[in-house]
């Protein structure tokens, strides 16, 4: 129990008050001999047991009575969130809440959300503490805490609304903890709404043992309270785009390779509503699968311009996952640097890389001249040399949107870039050679054309490799399993780690028909991170975006491009925001796997099947009201004295006696 009032509790030791009033009734009337009394004590010795019990059981409920009053005054909460153990309450109450897209999916069979059930549960929780405890709200979307005066503020939706955010559990903690310190706070607890999004809690995070270990260091007392919900939702289907651009021999077409995915599997039809500018593309969807893949080709009025728009999906139990925006404008000049120790086994990557916007192949470059080399207008690194001591500039380019592609340099340094490492070179056998074994052909570099062919991976004769260490997504394997293509993602962009060279004594790739579309696909991937109309993910505005003024363009109402998914222009500038790719992550970890991470932490857990009980906790003062009644009923009960035995024998009967006497 927590009490409001625990100051009360310092009267406890008036318990001993019935106690020690009986010991002083005890005293009051000593025993004295007396023979003429003897007879009467004989008698009474079978009654003895009876009245002592009797009497144990009158102080009992004395002291039970006393005990239920002072509690009582304590003003206690109960609850199973809040436990048993006898508390008083926090100085502050932290409020941690998930406001990321996921959590605006629907309680089945009811039209309000997750992160509107939470609140309404925090709020008629957190109102009990207004007299005692400080509130303070951190939220996924402002990322900072600040004090609320008053509960119902929670309920506020320009303070705790929908938002298109992810959530970043971990980095909570660290800001939560960072601010009890700085604030000298007292006694504290911190309370978590969360729908346990596996790609929010990040539960292989190396973050997660620093800051419980920072938590238990804390002098003042911390309390965890973790609210979540355990129920599956109804069916809800997932849009997110896939790919779009411009071939640059078709600038007046514009492709979509938008990805349709469903929580539910079954056979339906649905509609898609893609706009397009002023151009409205309705479709109708047959699925029947859990993902599916809709291409399409829009014909636009103009060639040259910037276009944008959104593809919406019917409403289901969650309208924040509906919708993708796009801003697109016409075929951008890019262009891509090798940086490689042997430039003149480079040549064939060289042409492989030009595109129609350019006339020259593709500048290579010294490992020893990447940091001062200028990246203006690239959109595709080559990296053919053992990995660099210090990977910042690479690791900053991928995290801008660009694309960079590693082939095995034939040795090791004993570096990595992002957890991947080469191993050991390996010579295959003489006449013979390395085959592939199966690769991604609906996803990546080495994927099916739009046209449906498939690339002659198959094919690929290859006499070298390099063993590689790598926990990324393996896109493309050897006969044998290990990796052969594998692809991590940072930040806007990602990175390829091939485990053959296009090398003539290595394998085939320069004979070009995967090497070259390979490149050419990287280059248009990479070509997003170039130009002033760019698509961001939500909460991954700029330090300088954050600042500027962003008018919506598909609605008039107020939406704020920081937590709002659309297309907003600033002066001359659009830009596209989305939901982050990983709030279309549907995995989930249990709550017992949420526990586990805070360690020997203090942690109440209260999992949430529905919106018909609210109540997180509540007071419990009645209960000790009405227990301290029934406790002096009994008490006067026990103390009402015997009633005396009647006599069975009349008044005449005694009359007779006498005469016969």
């Amino acid at each position: 129990m927590t009490f409001l009032q625990p100051f009360i509790l310092w009267g406890l030791p008036l318990l001993l008050l019935p106690v020690i009033i009986h010991l002083i009734n005890r005293m009051r009337h000593r025993p004295q001999p007396w023979a003429a009394m003897m007879f009467l004590i004989a008698a009474s010795k079978a009654s003895t047991s009876h009245a002592k019990l009797r009497q144990f059981l009158v102080l009992l409920f004395r002291t039970l009575a006393v005990a239920a009053l002072i509690f009582f005054l304590a003003r206690p909460l109960g609850g199973g969130w809040l436990g048993w153990a006898v508390n008083r309450a926090p100085d502050v109450i932290m409020l941690v809440l998930d406001r990321s897209a996921s959590m605006e999916t629907k309680l089945p069979g009811q039209t309000i959300t997750r992160r509107e059930q939470a609140l309404a549960m925090f709020a008629e929780a957190a109102e009990k503490f207004a007299d005692t405890s400080h509130l303070v709200l951190l939220d996924s979307a402002n990322r900072e805490p600040q004090q609320i005066g008053i509960a119902s503020a929670l309920l506020e939706p320009s303070l705790t609304g929908p938002t298109d955010t992810a959530a970043d559990l971990p980095s909570f903690l660290q800001t939560a903890r960072q601010w009890l310190v700085e604030n000298q706070s007292g006694a504290s607890e911190i309370w978590i709404a969360s729908d346990l999004q596996a790609s929010n809690w990040q539960e292989d995070d190396s973050r997660w043992g620093g800051v419980v270990a920072q938590f238990e260091e804390m002098l003042q007392p911390v309390g965890f309270r973790l609210l979540t919900f355990n129920t599956e939702s109804e069916p809800n289907r997932v849009v997110s785009l896939a790919r779009m651009g411009r071939e640059p021999e078709k600038p007046d077409e514009l492709q979509f390779g938008i990805d349709l995915s469903t929580t539910h599997p079954a056979f339906e039809k649905f509609p898609l509503k893609l706009n397009v500018g002023e151009t409205e593309v309705p479709a109708e969807i047959t699925m029947s699968a859990q993902r599916l893949r809709w291409q399409k080709n829009v014909r636009l009025e103009e060639a040259k311009g910037t276009v944008w728009g959104h593809a919406q999906l019917p409403a289901d139990a969650n309208d924040r996952d509906n919708a993708i925006y796009f801003v697109e404008s016409e075929a951008r000049e890019s262009k891509a640097v090798i940086i490689s120790d042997q430039p003149n086994e480079m040549n064939f990557v060289r042409y492989a890389c030009m595109t129609a916007q350019t006339i020259e192949p593709a500048a290579v470059i010294a490992p020893s001249s990447f940091e001062e080399h200028s990246l203006a207008g690239v959109a595709l690194l080559v990296w053919h040399a053992a990995l660099p001591e210090d990977p910042t500039r690479l690791e900053s380019f991928v995290a801008d949107g660009g694309a960079l592609v590693f082939f095995p340099p034939g040795r090791t340094n004993g570096t990595s870039f992002r957890g991947n490492q080469w191993l050991d070179v390996r010579e295959s056998e003489e006449e013979s050679f390395h085959k592939t074994g199966t690769w991604n052909e609906m996803d990546g570099p080495w994927a099916r054309s739009k046209e449906g062919l498939s690339l002659p991976v198959n094919f690929l004769d290859i006499r070298r490799r390099q063993g590689l260490e790598s926990s990324d997504t393996v896109l493309a394997t050897f006969a044998d399993g290990d990796p052969l293509l594998t692809r991590g993602r940072h930040g806007k962009g990602s990175f390829y780690f091939c485990a053959t060279s296009p090398e003539r004594d290595w394998s085939l790739l320069s004979e070009g028909g995967v090497l070259v579309p390979m490149l050419q696909r990287l280059m248009q991937t990479g070509a997003e991170r170039i130009g002033q109309e760019t698509m961001v993910a939500c909460g991954e505005l700029s330090p300088a975006d954050r600042t500027k003024s962003w008018t919506p363009m598909d609605t008039t109402d107020y939406r704020d491009a920081r937590i709002h998914a659309g297309v907003y222009r600033s002066g001359d500038r659009l830009i596209a925001v989305n939901r982050p790719d990983t709030e279309d992550e549907a995995e989930a970890i249990d709550a017992e796997r949420a526990a586990a991470l805070f360690g020997e932490l203090p942690l109440q857990v209260a999992e949430q099947e529905g919106a018909e009980d609210q109540s997180l906790q509540g007071e419990i003062w009645r209960m000790f009201l009405m227990g301290m009644l029934a406790f002096l009923i009994v008490e006067s009960w026990l103390v009402l004295p015997p009633e005396p035995e009647r006599s069975t024998k009349s008044f005449r009967d005694y009359q007779s006696q006498g005469a016969g006497g």
